[in-house]
Protein backbone atom coordinates (compact mmCIF):
# COMPACT_ATOMS: atom_id res chain seq x y z
CA UNK A 1 0.00 0.00 0.00
CA UNK A 2 1.17 3.05 -1.04
CA UNK A 3 1.70 6.36 1.32
CA UNK A 4 -0.82 8.18 -0.72
CA UNK A 5 -3.55 5.20 0.03
CA UNK A 6 -3.27 4.69 4.16
CA UNK A 7 -5.56 7.14 5.57
CA UNK A 8 -5.62 4.84 8.92
CA UNK A 9 -2.37 6.56 9.94
CA UNK A 10 -3.58 10.07 9.31
CA UNK A 11 -5.81 11.14 12.22
CA UNK A 12 -2.78 10.90 15.05
CA UNK A 13 0.13 12.30 12.98
CA UNK A 14 1.20 15.89 13.33
CA UNK A 15 1.46 18.01 10.13
CA UNK A 16 3.60 20.49 9.23
CA UNK A 17 0.85 22.87 7.79
CA UNK A 18 -0.85 23.47 11.68
CA UNK A 19 2.63 22.82 13.91
CA UNK A 20 5.54 25.26 13.25
CA UNK A 21 8.04 22.74 14.68
CA UNK A 22 11.88 22.82 13.41
CA UNK A 23 12.98 20.37 15.45
CA UNK A 24 13.19 18.59 12.15
CA UNK A 25 15.38 20.47 10.62
CA UNK A 26 19.02 19.23 9.94
CA UNK A 27 20.38 22.67 10.38
CA UNK A 28 20.18 24.19 14.02
CA UNK A 29 21.94 27.60 15.46
CA UNK A 30 25.35 27.17 15.94
CA UNK A 31 26.43 27.20 19.70
CA UNK A 32 28.70 29.39 20.44
CA UNK A 33 28.39 31.73 17.05
CA UNK A 34 30.75 34.98 16.30
CA UNK A 35 29.15 36.65 13.21
CA UNK A 36 32.00 38.89 12.76
CA UNK A 37 34.38 36.20 12.93
CA UNK A 38 32.50 34.07 10.20
CA UNK A 39 32.57 37.30 8.10
CA UNK A 40 36.07 37.33 8.53
CA UNK A 41 36.57 34.08 7.41
CA UNK A 42 34.18 34.35 4.48
CA UNK A 43 35.52 37.90 3.18
CA UNK A 44 39.60 36.22 3.23
CA UNK A 45 37.96 32.78 1.21
CA UNK A 46 36.51 35.37 -1.03
CA UNK A 47 39.15 37.44 -1.96
CA UNK A 48 42.10 35.16 -1.50
CA UNK A 49 43.41 33.93 -4.86
CA UNK A 50 40.77 31.59 -6.04
CA UNK A 51 37.83 31.36 -3.89
CA UNK A 52 38.51 28.92 -0.85
CA UNK A 53 35.18 27.07 -1.38
CA UNK A 54 35.29 24.81 0.93
CA UNK A 55 35.15 27.46 3.72
CA UNK A 56 32.38 28.97 1.47
CA UNK A 57 30.61 25.37 2.67
CA UNK A 58 31.45 24.93 5.89
CA UNK A 59 30.24 28.29 7.19
CA UNK A 60 26.98 28.63 5.35
CA UNK A 61 25.43 25.07 5.49
CA UNK A 62 26.36 24.93 9.48
CA UNK A 63 24.39 28.11 10.94
CA UNK A 64 20.46 28.74 11.09
CA UNK A 65 19.66 31.26 8.56
CA UNK A 66 19.39 33.77 11.55
CA UNK A 67 23.04 33.29 12.31
CA UNK A 68 23.37 33.28 8.35
CA UNK A 69 21.85 37.14 8.42
CA UNK A 70 23.69 38.23 10.84
CA UNK A 71 27.07 37.27 9.34
CA UNK A 72 26.01 39.26 5.95
CA UNK A 73 25.18 42.31 8.07
CA UNK A 74 28.37 42.06 9.57
CA UNK A 75 30.18 41.24 6.23
CA UNK A 76 28.57 44.26 4.78
CA UNK A 77 29.54 46.50 7.58
CA UNK A 78 33.25 45.26 7.16
CA UNK A 79 33.21 45.19 2.89
CA UNK A 80 30.94 47.90 1.96
CA UNK A 81 29.59 44.99 -0.36
CA UNK A 82 26.79 42.89 0.43
CA UNK A 83 27.75 39.21 0.95
CA UNK A 84 24.95 38.03 -1.94
CA UNK A 85 26.36 40.27 -4.58
CA UNK A 86 30.17 38.71 -3.48
CA UNK A 87 29.13 35.15 -3.79
CA UNK A 88 27.62 36.21 -6.82
CA UNK A 89 30.78 37.36 -8.37
CA UNK A 90 32.57 34.66 -7.11
CA UNK A 91 30.90 31.48 -7.85
CA UNK A 92 28.58 30.52 -10.49
CA UNK A 93 26.25 27.72 -11.89
CA UNK A 94 24.25 25.95 -9.09
CA UNK A 95 26.72 26.38 -6.67
CA UNK A 96 26.35 29.86 -6.78
CA UNK A 97 22.24 29.61 -6.43
CA UNK A 98 22.50 27.60 -3.59
CA UNK A 99 24.94 29.47 -2.09
CA UNK A 100 22.80 32.74 -2.63
CA UNK A 101 19.78 31.18 -1.59
CA UNK A 102 20.84 29.70 1.96
CA UNK A 103 22.14 33.48 2.69
CA UNK A 104 18.70 35.08 1.92
CA UNK A 105 16.00 35.43 4.18
CA UNK A 106 13.00 32.42 3.79
CA UNK A 107 10.48 34.19 3.08
CA UNK A 108 12.47 36.55 0.39
CA UNK A 109 13.96 32.91 -0.89
CA UNK A 110 10.33 32.18 -1.88
CA UNK A 111 9.20 35.68 -3.39
CA UNK A 112 12.40 35.21 -5.81
CA UNK A 113 11.49 32.04 -6.85
CA UNK A 114 7.83 32.65 -7.25
CA UNK A 115 9.07 35.55 -9.80
CA UNK A 116 11.40 33.19 -11.51
CA UNK A 117 8.48 30.82 -12.14
CA UNK A 118 6.18 33.32 -13.21
CA UNK A 119 8.42 35.46 -15.14
CA UNK A 120 9.48 34.73 -19.36
CA UNK A 121 7.40 33.07 -21.38
CA UNK A 122 4.87 30.59 -19.69
CA UNK A 123 4.47 30.12 -16.06
CA UNK A 124 5.82 27.61 -14.25
CA UNK A 125 3.24 25.69 -12.71
CA UNK A 126 4.52 22.79 -10.85
CA UNK A 127 6.59 25.68 -8.81
CA UNK A 128 3.45 27.69 -7.98
CA UNK A 129 1.62 24.56 -6.68
CA UNK A 130 4.64 23.11 -4.63
CA UNK A 131 5.20 26.72 -3.62
CA UNK A 132 1.40 27.03 -2.30
CA UNK A 133 -0.13 24.06 -1.59
CA UNK A 134 3.13 23.08 0.34
CA UNK A 135 3.05 26.17 2.96
CA UNK A 136 0.90 27.13 6.08
CA UNK A 137 -0.72 29.66 6.64
CA UNK A 138 2.14 31.72 8.53
CA UNK A 139 4.47 30.89 5.65
CA UNK A 140 2.33 32.15 2.84
CA UNK A 141 1.99 35.52 5.07
CA UNK A 142 5.11 35.96 5.37
CA UNK A 143 6.00 35.18 2.09
CA UNK A 144 3.25 38.07 1.09
CA UNK A 145 4.82 40.67 3.07
CA UNK A 146 8.36 40.18 1.92
CA UNK A 147 6.95 40.59 -1.06
CA UNK A 148 5.55 43.81 -1.28
CA UNK A 149 8.94 44.88 0.61
CA UNK A 150 10.91 43.74 -2.63
CA UNK A 151 8.41 44.21 -5.58
CA UNK A 152 6.20 47.31 -3.88
CA UNK A 153 3.37 44.95 -5.37
CA UNK A 154 0.85 42.62 -3.63
CA UNK A 155 1.42 39.25 -4.43
CA UNK A 156 -1.75 38.41 -5.01
CA UNK A 157 -2.09 41.42 -7.52
CA UNK A 158 0.96 39.58 -9.59
CA UNK A 159 -0.60 35.80 -9.62
CA UNK A 160 -3.85 37.16 -10.83
CA UNK A 161 -2.04 38.26 -13.83
CA UNK A 162 -0.40 34.97 -14.58
CA UNK A 163 -3.04 32.42 -13.95
CA UNK A 164 -6.41 31.61 -14.66
CA UNK A 165 -9.88 29.31 -14.97
CA UNK A 166 -10.52 27.39 -11.75
CA UNK A 167 -6.79 26.86 -11.49
CA UNK A 168 -5.79 30.15 -11.18
CA UNK A 169 -9.06 30.96 -8.47
CA UNK A 170 -7.71 27.94 -6.40
CA UNK A 171 -4.19 29.42 -6.06
CA UNK A 172 -5.61 33.10 -5.28
CA UNK A 173 -7.53 31.09 -2.42
CA UNK A 174 -4.38 29.85 -0.73
CA UNK A 175 -2.44 32.91 -1.10
CA UNK A 176 -5.15 34.64 1.19
CA UNK A 177 -3.56 31.99 3.65
CA UNK A 178 -6.96 31.58 5.66
CA UNK A 179 -7.25 28.17 5.59
CA UNK A 180 -9.09 27.23 9.14
CA UNK A 181 -6.60 26.55 11.79
CA UNK A 182 -8.72 24.84 14.60
CA UNK A 183 -7.47 21.53 15.77
CA UNK A 184 -10.65 20.52 16.91
CA UNK A 185 -12.98 17.86 14.34
CA UNK A 186 -16.57 17.89 13.42
CA UNK A 187 -17.32 14.48 12.64
CA UNK A 188 -20.98 15.17 11.22
CA UNK A 189 -19.21 18.28 9.52
CA UNK A 190 -17.06 15.91 7.79
CA UNK A 191 -19.57 12.91 6.48
CA UNK A 192 -21.51 16.11 5.29
CA UNK A 193 -18.57 17.71 3.43
CA UNK A 194 -17.68 13.57 2.13
CA UNK A 195 -20.80 13.23 0.60
CA UNK A 196 -21.02 16.48 -1.09
CA UNK A 197 -17.63 15.96 -2.64
CA UNK A 198 -18.83 12.59 -3.83
CA UNK A 199 -21.86 14.06 -5.45
CA UNK A 200 -20.28 16.97 -6.56
CA UNK A 201 -17.70 14.24 -8.33
CA UNK A 202 -17.78 10.33 -8.58
CA UNK A 203 -21.65 10.22 -8.42
CA UNK A 204 -22.93 12.93 -10.90
CA UNK A 205 -22.40 13.44 -14.84
CA UNK A 206 -19.62 16.21 -14.85
CA UNK A 207 -17.89 17.35 -12.04
CA UNK A 208 -19.27 20.78 -10.17
CA UNK A 209 -14.97 21.88 -9.57
CA UNK A 210 -16.29 24.47 -7.33
CA UNK A 211 -17.14 21.98 -4.63
CA UNK A 212 -14.03 20.40 -4.39
CA UNK A 213 -11.96 24.02 -4.00
CA UNK A 214 -14.19 25.40 -1.13
CA UNK A 215 -13.80 22.10 0.80
CA UNK A 216 -9.89 21.61 0.10
CA UNK A 217 -9.03 24.93 0.27
CA UNK A 218 -10.76 26.26 3.58
CA UNK A 219 -11.26 23.40 5.91
CA UNK A 220 -8.45 22.92 8.69
CA UNK A 221 -6.12 19.80 7.74
CA UNK A 222 -7.76 17.74 10.97
CA UNK A 223 -10.82 18.36 9.31
CA UNK A 224 -9.80 17.47 6.14
CA UNK A 225 -8.48 14.23 6.83
CA UNK A 226 -11.29 13.20 8.58
CA UNK A 227 -12.84 13.72 5.32
CA UNK A 228 -10.90 11.75 3.46
CA UNK A 229 -11.62 8.80 5.74
CA UNK A 230 -14.98 9.50 5.39
CA UNK A 231 -14.70 10.07 1.73
CA UNK A 232 -13.18 6.70 1.07
CA UNK A 233 -15.78 4.93 2.83
CA UNK A 234 -18.88 6.69 0.99
CA UNK A 235 -17.20 5.77 -2.81
CA UNK A 236 -14.63 2.71 -1.96
CA UNK A 237 -11.91 5.25 -3.51
CA UNK A 238 -9.55 8.01 -2.15
CA UNK A 239 -9.98 11.57 -2.87
CA UNK A 240 -6.85 11.41 -4.50
CA UNK A 241 -7.75 8.73 -6.87
CA UNK A 242 -11.69 10.46 -7.57
CA UNK A 243 -9.79 13.82 -8.18
CA UNK A 244 -7.54 11.92 -10.93
CA UNK A 245 -10.05 10.22 -12.71
CA UNK A 246 -12.65 13.38 -12.67
CA UNK A 247 -10.40 16.00 -13.39
CA UNK A 248 -7.34 17.08 -15.79
CA UNK A 249 -4.58 20.00 -16.36
CA UNK A 250 -3.38 22.10 -14.02
CA UNK A 251 -6.43 22.15 -10.93
CA UNK A 252 -6.12 17.99 -11.14
CA UNK A 253 -2.51 18.42 -10.16
CA UNK A 254 -3.11 21.74 -7.90
CA UNK A 255 -6.20 19.65 -5.71
CA UNK A 256 -4.06 16.16 -6.06
CA UNK A 257 -0.62 18.17 -4.35
CA UNK A 258 -3.54 19.96 -1.94
CA UNK A 259 -4.66 16.10 -0.77
CA UNK A 260 -0.90 15.17 -0.73
CA UNK A 261 0.18 18.08 1.50
CA UNK A 262 -2.97 17.52 3.75
CA UNK A 263 -1.59 13.96 4.63
CA UNK A 264 1.62 14.66 4.31
CA UNK A 265 3.99 17.69 3.45
CA UNK A 266 6.85 15.73 4.10
CA UNK A 267 6.48 13.10 1.42
CA UNK A 268 4.99 15.20 -1.09
CA UNK A 269 8.01 17.00 -1.00
CA UNK A 270 10.38 13.82 -1.24
CA UNK A 271 8.21 13.08 -4.05
CA UNK A 272 9.07 16.59 -5.89
CA UNK A 273 12.66 15.73 -4.90
CA UNK A 274 12.40 11.56 -6.38
CA UNK A 275 10.74 14.00 -9.59
CA UNK A 276 13.48 16.33 -9.83
CA UNK A 277 16.32 13.62 -10.26
CA UNK A 278 15.08 10.89 -12.20
CA UNK A 279 15.34 10.76 -15.75
CA UNK A 280 17.39 12.87 -17.83
CA UNK A 281 18.84 15.44 -16.10
CA UNK A 282 18.07 16.68 -12.54
CA UNK A 283 16.01 20.45 -12.00
CA UNK A 284 18.44 21.88 -9.97
CA UNK A 285 16.09 24.56 -9.03
CA UNK A 286 13.79 22.48 -7.59
CA UNK A 287 16.40 20.90 -5.30
CA UNK A 288 18.06 23.59 -4.18
CA UNK A 289 14.53 25.11 -2.72
CA UNK A 290 13.28 22.16 -1.00
CA UNK A 291 16.60 20.75 0.30
CA UNK A 292 17.23 24.71 1.49
CA UNK A 293 13.93 25.92 2.09
CA UNK A 294 12.94 22.91 4.49
CA UNK A 295 16.66 22.62 6.13
CA UNK A 296 15.20 24.06 9.68
CA UNK A 297 11.54 23.14 9.30
CA UNK A 298 11.05 19.19 8.26
CA UNK A 299 13.99 18.13 6.19
CA UNK A 300 14.76 15.01 8.42
CA UNK A 301 11.04 13.72 8.42
CA UNK A 302 11.41 14.38 4.28
CA UNK A 303 14.27 12.28 4.41
CA UNK A 304 12.50 9.54 6.22
CA UNK A 305 9.80 9.76 3.79
CA UNK A 306 12.07 9.51 0.30
CA UNK A 307 13.73 6.27 1.84
CA UNK A 308 10.28 5.04 3.00
CA UNK A 309 8.85 5.94 -0.86
CA UNK A 310 11.71 5.31 -2.80
CA UNK A 311 13.74 2.42 -0.95
CA UNK A 312 17.35 4.31 -1.21
CA UNK A 313 18.18 7.78 1.13
CA UNK A 314 17.91 10.92 -0.01
CA UNK A 315 21.63 11.36 0.77
CA UNK A 316 22.58 8.72 -2.07
CA UNK A 317 19.91 10.21 -4.29
CA UNK A 318 22.23 13.51 -4.12
CA UNK A 319 25.65 11.84 -4.38
CA UNK A 320 24.21 9.96 -7.36
CA UNK A 321 22.79 12.83 -9.37
CA UNK A 322 24.83 15.88 -8.42
CA UNK A 323 28.52 16.92 -8.72
CA UNK A 324 31.15 19.63 -7.82
CA UNK A 325 30.64 21.76 -5.02
CA UNK A 326 27.03 22.01 -5.43
CA UNK A 327 26.81 18.27 -4.37
CA UNK A 328 29.22 18.83 -1.76
CA UNK A 329 26.55 21.80 -0.32
CA UNK A 330 23.59 19.75 -0.69
CA UNK A 331 25.24 16.89 1.46
CA UNK A 332 26.11 18.95 3.98
CA UNK A 333 22.72 20.01 3.98
CA UNK A 334 21.13 16.79 4.02
CA UNK A 335 22.81 15.79 7.19
CA UNK A 336 23.32 11.89 6.87
CA UNK A 337 23.09 8.98 4.82
CA UNK A 338 20.00 6.82 5.75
Amino acid sequence: MSVWDDLDLLLDSPSSLTVAATTKGTIKDKPGFNASEDAAALRKAIEGIGTTDKTLIDILTQRSNVQRQLISKAYQEATGRTLVDDLKGDTSGDFEDVLVALVTHPALFDCHEFIKATKGAGTSDSTLIELFASKSNRQIKSMSEAYLEDTGRALMHDLKSEVSSDYGKTLLILVEGKRDESTNVDAAKAKADAKALYEAGEKKWGTDESKFIDVLCHRSVPQLRQTLVEYKSISGKTLQESIKSEMSGKLKELLVAIVKCVKSVPAYLAERLYKSMKGMGTTESTLTRIIVGRSEIDLMDIRAEYKKLFGCSLYSAIESETSGNYRQTLLRICGKDD
